[in-house]
């Protein structure tokens, strides 16, 4: 019982982290066309705007929003500057981002130092099944199922999601609506920028801070980005728990970094058998749903 209590809790806990890091870039991919490679250094600020407000008295929570919402305000700067010149160019975005990552880490470094004290996670420890667990890490694990659902209603229930789903699917013809199509690029940009610095806050108490930290996220977002596919909420889900499952298995069974491998291993396999990524695999499986209850219905 011991072992599988301590295997789903491997398991849980890596499609936390690749939910958690992938979602932010897999909005700005599967809404603009831009492969943002500097989506590791915008969670690493996340997390040093979170440490530092926190060690300057706000509670955790608000400095994870802290470190949020700075994050999407740069994010919005950037987007102002660079990005806005990007739009559907996914080679000429690899390119910019990879500049501003290299700018962004080593500009850290100089203003900062190579490492920062890190914030001690709340809430200390609980047993279950005979092992401990971190609460803290529990939590994010909680959080981690909560996202998908919020932006799920987002971008179905209001109006802001309607309008950047049309822009996605059909900018030309947005635009014709009077959807402001680059307003919905930026703030998108903005949503996606604001997810990665709150995946930096809530992995800031759990990690050492440095200005390098955010290529440990960079690999396995893309990673998840790409096996997810076109669809930014479903391809991310599904991709994030298959994954999971075979990091967080793999992980236990060996170490951390045959986890990191097997995930690579399987990205390719899956790519190879499925070219538009899960997200695809899921439209399939729905399509044929939806073929055989017209099939029952035309027999009845």
């Amino acid at each position: 019982m011991n072992t599988f209590i301590v295997s789903l809790y491997q398991v849980l806990d890596s499609f936390a982290f690749l939910m958690i890091a992938a979602i932010g870039l897999s909005i700005i991919y599967g809404m603009m066309g831009i492969i943002n490679m500097a989506h590791g250094e915008f969670i690493m600020l996340g997390a040093y705007i979170t440490t530092l407000a926190a060690r300057w008295g706000l509670p955790l929570g608000a400095a994870i929003l802290a470190g949020s919402l700075g994050v999407a305000i740069f994010g919005g700067v950037i987007d102002r500057l660079l990005m806005c010149r990007l739009y559907n160019r996914p080679l000429d975005s690899i390119a910019v981002t990879w500049g501003l990552s290299l700018i962004l880490s080593q500009g850290m470094l100089i203003l900062m130092g190579p490492t920062l004290p890190v914030v001690t996670a709340p809430f200390g420890h609980v047993a279950i099944g005979g092992s401990t667990y971190q609460v803290y890490r529990l939590i994010i694990i909680g959080i981690a199922f909560v996202i998908p659902v919020i932006l799920y209603y987002v971008f179905s229930a209001t109006r802001f999601g309607i309008e950047s789903r049309a822009t996605m699917q059909r900018p030309e013809s947005a635009g014709m609506l009077g959807i402001n199509t680059k307003k919905m690029y930026a703030i998108t940009f903005m949503v996606g920028s604001g997810l990665a610095g709150f995946a930096g806050g809530l992995y800031a108490p759990t990690m050492t801070i440095a200005p390098t930290m955010g290529q440990s996220f960079q690999m396995q977002s893309f990673v998840t980005v790409v096996v997810g596919g076109v669809n930014p909420l479903v391809g991310t889900v599904t991709s994030a728990g298959f994954l999971g499952v075979v990091q967080g298995l793999v992980s236990m069974a060996l170490t951390s970094f045959f986890g990191r491998m097997a995930l690579l291993l399987v990205a390719i396999l899956v790519l190879r058998m499925l070219p538009g990524g899960m997200s695809l695999l899921v439209e399939r499986i729905h399509e044929r749903r939806m073929e055989g209850k017209q099939a029952n219905e035309k027999n009845r």
